[in-house]
């Protein structure tokens, strides 16, 4: 490794940041809130195939990186893959969508299962509680 590259590898820029990972169910609003985070506005998004990630600098001591990982049924059996090395998961729920609560909660389930999460935190977002008929805490 010549000596440019060295320093550059020292600079703050390059050290490695703590990976958070956003997981839920397909359309419970895990892009909406990264990009809401990231750039400060809400975004029109499209189903996540694969996944969304980006750095959040929330201050100058504060840095990590977010990936936002598609909650389609077909992505789910990847899923683990995004879990190995994180710092933190955040499993994202629509709280408006009463019909699709026990796939939910089989698909946590199914991540706290992983041996990758051992010691990790968890917390589990209810999404679109502002709109009409949306789930109570105590409901889900």
């Amino acid at each position: 490794m010549g000596p440019n590259l060295q320093k550059q590898m020292k600079d703050k820029k390059f050290k490695k940041v703590p990976q958070v990972v956003l997981m839920g169910l397909d359309s419970a609003g895990k892009s909406t809130l990264l990009y809401r985070l990231h750039r400060g506005v809400i975004m029109d998004t499209s189903p996540t195939i694969g996944f969304n990630v980006v750095t959040l600098e929330l201050n100058k001591k504060t840095v990590f990186t977010v990936w936002d990982v598609g909650g389609q049924g077909s992505m789910r059996s990847n899923w683990r893959y995004y879990l190995e090395g994180c710092k933190a998961v955040v499993f994202v729920v629509d709280a408006s969508d009463r019909t699709r609560m026990e796939e939910a909660k089989t698909a946590l389930k199914t991540i706290l299962s992983d041996d990758n999460l051992e010691d990790v935190p968890l917390m589990v977002l209810a999404n679109k509680t502002d709109l009409p008929n949306s789930m109570e805490l105590k409901e889900m």
